[in-house]
């Protein structure tokens, strides 16, 4: 039985890292589960603040007499991968049978929309289209309309035909995970007149748009009122696991910054502080410890598993194009046929919560995980606003121009964002046997897209890692 005596309910907290090691003596004994308890600070400590992060953090605060803190170097949640995207909820078309990202893709979307309805965050259904233009293109949707039939319980209907020489004909819509149906040629001419199809449409009804600035918001806002601890601009400098407990070492990110000028340019490796406790750092301990740290997720891991099981990190560039004109328009997701292989999705149309067109992102192998600089070659422009074109033939060129980009994090280079050769899955695994007798981590590596979509069911997936 656990000792209530030992129970501590905390006030929902938001402090600086040099505040942490303050709140130590609220904090002296706690039980974290049913057969033992610790000294450590906290029961949980989740690095990274992202969407992914904070629901995590949410779902094992709401765990009975867990004590959560979560740790960002930024001074805001969410500044990195989960701002800087086309804030798509998606279906779960592209990840192939017994995929994590499938599973938890699904799962997601659903327990996404009845957060966001119950939380009052902004949030649409747009659907979505994918269209071909020619026979090979058409064989790929085929594909995708295939997998969304088997993916549950394999009751769909064949839905098809064919309308004109070489155009998917409509049918109706089926109670399945994926809801799919090919629209017809005057229904999509009659819906969407700018797009352009020459062989097929498949809809995807279940796809929509979230403001993901207001769902990181809302998650954090439960994980607070949960009584959870957010630390932003704590900037993890070590992480070692001894004496039975994880010691996290923070420093503020403006020391930081500072000693990164007087170094003037000797770059010390990241999370691997020789000497934290000289550099001004201060260390909190944990029983277990979730790396969230999404662009920099891989370099913590490295950190903290034996050399044998180190990785090197790939990163994905995306440029995002902006569009000024009002006309031609489109009033859902437009998405090109899928090619297998590629790190993305293709550089589609999507809208934001006021139904202003944006297109992208393209694809873009970088070195920097900080390259937030959208790329001016003008072929690579001109290229873009030719796929762009393939799909929606009356833009106007000169009403495109650069906007911003985000950065996906990969396990390796040149990984295929679809299912088939090179595919990525998303890695969330505890890896306890890899630190030593005791230890709990776990690790959460490659969270790029569907992550957002994904993001509550792979706070209740950790969940389940460490109580089923």
């Amino acid at each position: 039985m656990r000792s209530p005596a030992l129970v501590i309910c905390r006030p929902s907290t938001r402090v600086r890292s040099r505040d942490l090691s303050k709140r130590k003596f609220l904090d002296s004994v706690r039980c974290f589960s049913n057969t033992r308890c610790s000294h450590a600070d906290f029961t949980h400590t989740i690095i990274g603040s992202g969407a992914v992060g904070l629901a995590i953090a949410r779902r094992l605060q709401q765990h009975p007499h867990n004590s959560v803190l979560l740790l960002d170097r930024h001074q805001a949640v969410g500044t990195e991968t989960s701002s800087r995207n086309s804030e798509v909820i998606h279906a779960g078309l592209y990840y192939g049978h017994g995929s994590l990202k499938t599973r938890l893709c699904l799962q997601g979307k659903n327990a996404l929309y009845a957060f966001c309805e119950r939380m009052g965050v902004p949030v649409k259904r747009t659907g979505k289209w994918l269209v071909a233009q020619d026979e090979t293109q058409l064989a790929a949707l085929e594909n995708v309309e295939s997998f969304s039939r088997d993916v549950d319980d394999g009751s769909g209907d064949g839905l098809g035909g064919q309308w004109g020489t070489g155009f998917k004909g409509a049918g109706l819509e089926d109670e399945r995970a994926i809801p799919m149906r090919w629209i017809g040629r005057d229904e999509a001419r009659r819906r969407e007149p700018d797009v352009r199809a020459e062989a097929g449409v498949l809809e995807s009804s279940s796809t929509g748009i979230v403001d993901s600035h207001g769902l990181m918001q809302a998650l954090m806002g439960e994980f607070e009122d949960a009584g959870g601890t957010v630390a932003l601009g704590s900037d993890v400098v070590r992480v070692d696991w001894s004496d039975r407990q994880w010691k996290v070492w923070t420093r503020d990110v403006d020391e930081a910054q500072k000693r990164a000028e007087q170094q003037r340019g000797q770059k010390e490796a990241p999370f691997q502080c020789v000497d934290p406790e000289r550099e001004g750092a201060t260390s909190i301990s944990s029983e277990t410890v979730i790396n969230s740290a999404g662009l920099t997720a891989i370099a913590l891991s490295n950190a903290i598993l034996p050399p044998e099981h180190r990785r090197q990190p790939a990163y994905a560039k995306g440029t995002y194009f902006s569009y000024t004109l009002s006309k031609p328009k489109a009033s859902t997701l437009i998405y090109p046929a899928p090619v297998p292989g590629h790190g993305g999705l293709g550089t589609h149309l999507t809208l934001d919560m006021g139904g202003r067109i944006r297109f992208g992102p393209d694809v873009e192998w970088v070195e920097d995980s900080n390259d937030y600089k959208p790329n001016e070659d003008a072929e690579r422009f001109e290229g873009a606003l030719d796929d762009i074109q393939s799909y929606f033939p009356r833009l106007d060129r000169s009403a495109v121009a650069l906007d911003y980009c985000g950065i996906r994090p990969k396990l390796n280079r040149g990984g295929s964002a679809t299912a088939g050769k090179g595919f990525e899955d998303f890695y969330i695994r505890r890896e306890d046997d890899k630190i030593g007798e005791g230890a709990t981590f776990v690790n959460l590596l490659g969270i790029e897209s569907p992550g957002l979509t994904s993001s509550i069911a792979i706070g209740e997936y950790v969940h389940e890692l460490l109580y089923r």
